[in-house]
């Protein structure tokens, strides 16, 4: 998605040569114009994937999940960090490693929100180790539902992320796939 990559190329920021911060139009500050393209194209790639939910994890996937669901018609939620109050106790959960954080995140999701007829694709804003996304098909599954794809906005290929969820089997589409973050340069592997 050409848009996309002008943009990271000129807002984004590397932070080390792991880390890309995008903060600008992603992740703290949204653009709604480009994620309403981000989610476009997310739909057309999984259009005839039968989804009947998006599901993403809280709080930088939400904006892309939600254009992706609007996009496909379809109801998208979220995965928890914090578990509320109002959490019932059949609440689907799993444990998350982050890597930027350098902490273990639970995540939940209430029970009965995804269903053994579901079709569901995953929606992330970054791909780098595969930690969330590999989360996020453990509750799928543990509803007894079908992960039907994952959709991220970028990818970090120089991480086993891809090569994580490719061995599980899993369909994954990525809007923009970075190559290399070395000496604060960003470079993209052409598609």
């Amino acid at each position: 998605m050409d848009e996309l990559k002008k943009r990271i190329q000129e807002e984004g920021t590397v932070i080390q040569s792991d880390i890309l911060k995008v903060d600008r139009f992603l992740n703290h500050q949204i653009d709604p114009v480009l994620m309403k393209q981000v989610g476009k194209k997310l739909a057309e790639a999984f259009a005839d994937a039968g989804i009947t939910k998006v599901l993403t994890i809280e709080s930088s996937g939400i904006a892309p999940a939600l254009m992706t669901g609007l996009e496909l018609s379809v109801p998208v939620l979220f995965a928890r960090k914090k578990k509320p109050l109002t959490l019932n106790e059949g609440a689907l959960t799993t444990k998350i490693y982050s890597y930027t954080k350098k902490i273990h995140n639970s995540v939940y999701i209430e029970e009965g929100m995804i269903q053994e007829k579901d079709r569901i694709l995953i929606i992330d804003d970054f791909l780098a180790n595969g930690e969330a996304s590999l989360g996020l098909t453990r509750l799928i599954e543990m509803a007894g539902a079908v992960v039907a794809g994952i959709g991220i906005v970028i990818e970090k290929s120089f991480q086993d992320g891809r090569s994580k969820l490719d061995e599980a089997g899993y369909s994954v589409y990525s809007l923009a796939r970075i190559a290399s973050l070395e000496n604060n340069q960003i470079t993209f592997i052409d598609e």
